[in-house]
């Protein structure tokens, strides 16, 4: 990731635009091989701030919940990295249970699914991703969103963790 983005910070997002231009933001600094885990509630707004991500990467298509599909690739525009957008949830499902996901394994699972990006030279940006990031890299950026009672405000929280 380039110095253009702190490595750890909090932000008020008070609305979806706010979330969107914070996630624009971390697009124009992300690098290929970067993984960006998303953690929060439902509805929290980690889909909003992918799709400001991407907008920062100027990448081709709609980015939308990949809930039912596991992941979406997103190519670049600009001759960039690819964004691989995942909803891992499915993915870490009944891996402590071994029910849900079919081998218990994540990695095998997104491999599985023949994205035409190696993950090293594409972004990743995984929503429910706790537990699953260490996974994918020796290096990643931790963002928790939080809903403010109160209001449609939302806190970010982030951290690089590792190397």
């Amino acid at each position: 990731m380039r110095e253009t983005f702190p490595r750890q910070g909090t932000e008020l997002a008070r609305t979806a635009a706010d979330a969107k231009a914070l996630g624009e933001r971390l697009g124009a600094a992300v690098e290929a091989g970067d993984v960006v885990v998303l953690d929060g509630p439902l509805g929290a707004g980690k889909t909003t701030f992918t799709q400001g991500i991407a907008r920062g990467m100027q990448v081709k298509g709609r980015v939308t919940s990949p809930t039912f599909i596991i992941a979406r690739e997103h190519r670049s525009t600009v001759g960039g990295p690819a964004l691989v957008h995942v909803d891992a949830y499915r993915l870490l499902d009944g891996l402590d249970t071994g029910e849900g996901a079919a081998s218990g394994d994540p990695l095998g699972e997104l491999d599985a699914l023949d994205l035409d990006t190696d993950l090293e030279e594409a972004v990743v940006v995984v929503e429910w991703g706790e537990g699953l990031a260490e996974r994918l890299s020796t290096g990643y950026l931790a963002v928790r969103i939080d809903r403010e009672a109160a209001d449609e405000t939302r806190a970010f929280a982030w951290h690089w963790h590792g190397g």
